[in-house]
């Protein structure tokens, strides 16, 4: 399982993604981004991926080679998205009748993400294992890959397209923390991305469990202490029937 996660503000774009990879009985860290950026054009964006590790790999092998050859004639970055799109397509026919003779399922989805030349603003792309994509709106400003569904009631609550790029990083850690409990075979460490709009260039960094684990436990603490703070009269009016 995986957790990657991008998110669209007024200010960029922030992607977050856990690096464990659990296969059987075997769990290894393994970086589930893949960073494009040029220094000497405005062209930047990144690729979040989950699923089979194994058609993963393959089709960002494929995608890197036409982006040796092609990656200046991509302008907007949905051009790049659908080259990106063309490659799953290509590695579902080469290896989906494999896969199915052992029980396994073609599924590999990715967020791409980033602003190129003459993209208006930052741009993030959710891609399905056909090969179809959605774009995230400022109605509906992030998606989630893998476990999506622990750390959705906390964004659902919280983040906005208006919130800042602060504020997208501590949503996005907290949805990972609630996932990262909940499930598994998503773990530390976890690595940030960030895009300012109209910069054209990605900042990373990797975050370890001892670097976040009092943050982490500061919000377990709110919750806690938040739960206890509610009022009781709705339930009273429940626990007023052992009394009848």
């Amino acid at each position: 399982m995986t957790f990657c996660a991008a998110f669209k503000v007024e200010e960029g774009i922030v992607g977050i993604a856990d690096t464990r990879i659990t296969s059987g009985t075997e769990r290894i860290t393994a970086k589930k981004i893949t960073i494009r950026q040029m220094t000497d054009k405005k062209h930047a964006f990144f690729i979040m991926t989950s699923g089979l590790r194994s058609v993963r790999d393959k089709a960002i092998t494929y995608f890197e080679e036409v982006i040796e050859a092609q990656d200046t004639e991509f302008n907007k970055l949905y051009k790049a998205v659908n080259a990106f799109a063309s490659q799953v397509r290509r590695v579902e026919e080469e290896d989906s009748p494999s896969l199915a003779k052992s029980g396994l399922v073609f599924d590999l989805y990715a967020l791409v993400s980033g602003q190129l030349e003459d993209d208006e603003e930052p741009k993030v792309f959710m891609l399905y294992p056909q090969g179809n994509w959605v774009e995230v709106t400022e109605t509906s400003p992030y998606f989630i890959i893998g476990a999506s569904g622990y750390g959705k009631p906390v964004l659902e609550r919280v983040f906005r397209y208006e919130s800042s790029l602060k504020f997208a990083v501590k949503a996005g850690f907290l949805a990972f923390d609630a996932t990262r409990i909940s499930s598994t075979d998503v773990g530390y460490p976890l690595d940030i991305v960030i895009q300012k709009k109209d910069s054209y260039k990605i900042i990373e960094h990797r975050f370890e469990y001892e670097d976040l684990q009092k943050y982490s436990k500061w919000w377990q603490e709110k919750i806690s202490s938040g739960l206890a703070e509610l009022p009781e009269d709705w339930i009273d009016t429940v626990f007023a029937k052992f009394q009848s």
